[in-house]
Parts: structure tokens; C-alpha cells; sequence
């Protein structure tokens, strides 16, 4: 890889649409300076971001390399970085970055970065890449240099990423993550992507729906007696069965299992993992939804409840704890209100909220190729 004869390197970092656009416009407004800096000898950089869906149709590397080489040298850059919001597969394993150091190309999938701190994890790795892409590089049989760096996220020894056999057409050094720290990892990172606090306003007719079974549960006296009759394990066990009714029926009444036509291993251990992100994403949302509830229907008890009156009704004095205990089971209560009202939301305003773009598009696909 040759810098250009202006004595620039030009990088562009091409990123699909949405959340890895993001990424790469922060990590642009200071990456020139910080490849400088760290490359010494007077160099200079001038980064470029390109916002493509250069994923769409399909999520084989070898392809997306072969785009991305395309598309760079239809451009005068001397490196190409490309982010994607999607978990990457080779060979049955998961892909962290895949590099080209003959054409200057590397492929992130950001996933594999994990869920926490992803805009600094992301500049590091693509610091890391363009520094080993632009600098010298010594080719040939014996492949990239012995001494290349890994990104810096995972060059830590107990990081889950590991050297893979490589494509040789496409890439001559390439990173997957692996073991159960691996798999953990990138399922933060999809669930991330995702972005499941998303969630809680695009279930509009269900939170509609939640508040107002427990606007009218929080003034029943029914449901006072039950609640104050309720131990700490029944409350539990009404929390976590009303969550699991709610994101059940999301999954299931929105279509949202993947299920894959191909019976290979690693098809099935794709179905796996969407599905467990799948899950994931929409158990945060459930989640997020279930404490907001909790605190609405605590103020609103503040507001409405007459101690007098309840202690008649429940034999027990209205203190700090009743309020608690009612706010807690009618949030429940109001929960599975809000599982039926989810039924009035359409499924693609339930696949909106719950899936990146990315996923969208993907997902999308998927259900053509099978309708196919």
C-alpha cells in the first residue's frame, strides 16, 4: 500500500447507513489528527466518511470485501475502512476484521466490539487498521508480516479474537471472535445495534394501553387486598411472569423469530444468535417499559389513594412499603394489559423499534428469499 504522491494518505471510511455512520462521522472530526500523531515523520491524513449500504443483499465477506474493493478503486483513496453494523461469518465463525493489505481494505463489523464503550473500541480498531494498511508492508508467500499489530481492542491477551485461515482473494489477514466470552460479546453488540431503548416509544398503543389498566387497577380495592396480601416471592414471580408474557408475545405476534431455511451447523448457529439478540433487544425494552410503569403508577397512587379508605378496605395502614408493594404488582398487572394492546400495533412498527436498519433490511430479505 503506497501513500499518494501528494504526500497525503487519503482514508475513507465507508459505513452503512444509520448507526455505524454515526460511528465513523464522531471518530472523523479527530481521526486525522490522532493517525498523525501517532504515525510521526511528518505524515498526514485527511479521512473521508461515505455513508453506503455497500452490506445490502448479502453478509458473505469475501462479497463485501470484493464491493468494497470495487468501490475503492473507483475513488482516489489509499485506504478503505468499511463499518457495518451486522455480525460478519467465516467458516462457521464470527468475523471481527478482515484486512487487504495489497489493496489497503479493511472490514470492521462493529458487533464484534462488544456493547460497551463501541465509539472508542471503534476508533482504536480503525487507528490500528489504517496504520498497518498505510505503512510498509512486506507481502508475499509467507503473507502479512509476523509483527502486525492487532487492533487495539483486542490486542489485550485475554481477548476473545484469535488469527483465522483467510479468503486469499479477498483478504490475506483476518481476526475472528471466539468462545463463550466471544459469543457474549458480539450478542452485546447486536443487541446494542439494535438499540432496544428504541422500544418504549415505538410500542405507543401498547404503553396506552399498560397505563390505563393501571390507572383503573391502582384505584380498585380488589386489587389492593391483593397486593398488600402478597409476599415479596409472589410479587417476584407476578414481575417476571408478566415480562415473560409481554416479550413472548412481541416475539410471536410480530413475527420476530428467526427461522432459517438452511439445515447446515452454522445456519443454525446464525438462527441462534439473531434470535438470542432477538430476545435480548426486546427483554430491555419489556424491561425499560416495566420500571417506567412501576414509577407512573407509584405517583399516580400518591396522588389518588385516601389512607383512611385503604386501611378499611385492606385492614393495613397506607404506608411507604403499601405504596411500594401496589405500585409494584400493578405495574405487573398493567404489563399484561400492555402485551394485549401490543396486539393494535402493526408488525412493522414492532420490527421498527425492536431492529436496527441494518437487521430491517436483512430480515427483510431473508423473508423474500424464503417466499421465493
Amino acid at each position: 500500500m503506497q501513500v499518494s504522491s501528494q504526500g497525503v494518505t487519503v482514508v475513507a471510511l465507508l459505513a452503512d447507513p444509520d448507526a455505524p455512520t454515526e460511528v465513523a462521522q464522531r471518530m472523523a472530526l479527530t481521526l486525522s489528527a490522532r493517525l498523525a500523531d501517532k504515525a510521526g515523520q511528518g505524515r498526514r491524513f485527511d479521512v473521508e466518511v461515505v455513508s453506503e449500504p455497500f452490506t445490502s443483499g448479502t453478509e458473505d465477506p469475501p462479497t463485501l470485501m470484493r464491493r468494497i474493493m470495487n468501490r475503492g478503486s473507483a475513488e482516489d483513496w489509499d485506504v478503505v475502512v468499511a463499518l457495518t453494523d451486522l455480525p460478519l461469518h467465516s467458516h462457521g465463525r464470527r468475523l471481527a476484521v478482515d484486512l487487504n493489505h495489497e489493496h489497503g481494505l479493511a472490514l470492521l463489523s462493529l458487533p464484534s466490539l462488544g456493547g460497551l464503550r463501541l465509539q472508542t473500541r471503534a476508533r482504536r480498531a480503525v487507528e490500528e487498521a489504517v496504520l498497518g494498511l498505510a505503512g510498509p508492508h512486506t507481502g508475499g508467500a509467507e503473507g502479512p508480516r509476523r509483527s502486525q499489530p492487532l487492533p487495539e481492542p483486542f490486542a489485550k491477551p485475554s481477548a476473545p479474537v484469535q488469527r483465522d485461515r483467510t479468503e486469499k482473494e479477498t483478504d490475506d489477514l483476518r481476526y475472528v471472535v471466539s468462545g463463550p466470552r466471544g459469543y457474549l460479546r458480539v450478542l452485546a453488540g447486536m443487541v446494542r445495534a439494535n438499540r432496544p431503548w428504541r422500544l418504549v416509544p415505538g410500542l405507543s398503543k401498547a404503553l396506552a394501553a399498560a397505563l390505563a389498566t393501571g390507572a383503573v387497577a391502582t384505584v380498585n380495592s380488589t386489587v389492593w387486598s391483593l397486593a398488600a396480601s402478597l409476599g415479596t416471592p409472589r410479587l417476584v414471580i407476578a414481575a417476571v411472569g408478566s415480562v415473560a408474557v409481554m416479550i413472548g408475545w412481541l416475539i410471536i405476534d410480530a413475527e420476530l423469530w428467526h427461522r432459517s431455511a438452511d439445515s447446515s451447523p452454522e445456519a443454525r448457529q446464525r438462527a441462534r444468535l439473531y434470535n438470542a439478540s432477538t430476545v435480548a433487544t426486546v427483554g430491555i425494552g419489556v424491561l425499560v417499559c416495566y420500571v417506567g410503569l412501576m414509577v407512573i403508577n407509584w405517583v399516580w397512587a400518591l396522588f389518588i389513594l385516601n389512607d383512611q379508605v385503604f386501611a378499611s378496605m385492606t385492614r393495613t395502614p397506607l404506608r411507604a412499603e403499601e405504596y411500594l408493594t401496589l405500585a409494584w404488582f400493578v405495574a405487573s398487572v398493567a404489563t399484561v394489559g400492555g402485551a394485549l394492546g401490543s396486539g393494535l400495533e402493526s408488525d412493522e412498527a414492532i420490527r421498527a423499534a425492536a431492529y436496527s436498519k441494518r437487521e430491517q433490511e436483512r430480515r427483510r430479505k431473508l423473508q423474500n428469499d424464503h417466499d421465493d
